[in-house]
């Protein structure tokens, strides 16, 4: 198979946008393999997930299906069957009847971590400080800006609710754990990578990766395609 007959599809986590992979998709066009990045609505765990089916109906399969932060909850219930692979970026990967909020407190936060909590309106927002100190350590100035810049606040109810079976279960999965991550701690990527018998990569990363980092992300993205081109192949 020919690098195009492969789709990539890119979801952003909370407090950020489909630009937060700006780097990755430029690489990968360029490599001939079709890429979107859909927009979550971030006002549900089933909006989420509705929004990214949607999206998925407009692409052609088959599709690597890659998540970062929240949206590793995200990619594992979509109802698609074009997707053959799911890649978790520093990524949270609640199993059948846990909710993002289980997983994510799961183990003690790192010093740096910020302390949320919904503003008056509801939706859960990032202190800008929380950029630079926990999100995107590793990220230039112009970079921290645009993070700061474009953030999507997240609301309860994402995290509240009991995820469905996950598709990691039924599909080969990546996991990229960024070891200087202060949002998702070390510890508790790799204990979610471990359970879902995921093919662990690790690097030294702050929580933004596919910001920081994006050659690594790239790096595991393909090998990825590679997998699926090979098995769309047999």
């Amino acid at each position: 198979m020919s690098p195009s007959d492969v789709s990539v599809a890119l979801v952003h986590g909370a407090w950020a946008d489909g630009s937060s992979w700006a780097k990755v998709i430029g690489k990968l066009a360029a490599d001939g393999i079709r890429v979107v990045a859909p927009p979550l609505p971030l006002t549900s765990f089933e909006d989420d997930v509705a929004a990214l089916d949607r999206a998925l109906e407009r692409v052609p399969g088959p599709v690597v299906l890659a998540g970062h932060a929240y949206a590793g909850a995200v990619i594992a219930a979509t109802q698609s069957d074009k997707v053959k692979a799911l890649v978790y970026v520093a990524a949270l990967a609640p199993d059948e009847g846990e909710t993002v909020a289980d997983v994510f407190y799961r183990f003690e936060p790192h010093p740096e971590a910020p302390k949320l909590a919904p503003d008056h309106h509801g939706p859960i927002y990032l202190p800008d400080t929380a950029y630079p100190a926990a999100f995107a350590q590793n990220a230039t100035a112009e970079e921290l800006a645009v993070l700061a810049a474009v953030q999507r606040p997240i609301s309860a109810a994402c995290i509240t609710a009991a995820v469905p079976r996950p598709l990691w279960k039924d599909r080969p999965a990546w996991f990229l754990v960024a070891e200087q991550d202060r949002m998702i701690v070390r510890d508790n990527q790799r204990f979610m990578a471990a359970r879902m018998q995921a093919r662990m990569r690790s690097h030294a990363a702050d929580h933004a990766p596919m910001v920081t980092a994006p050659a690594v992300v790239l790096e595991v993205l393909r090998e990825a395609i590679i997998a699926v081109r090979a098995e769309s192949a047999a």
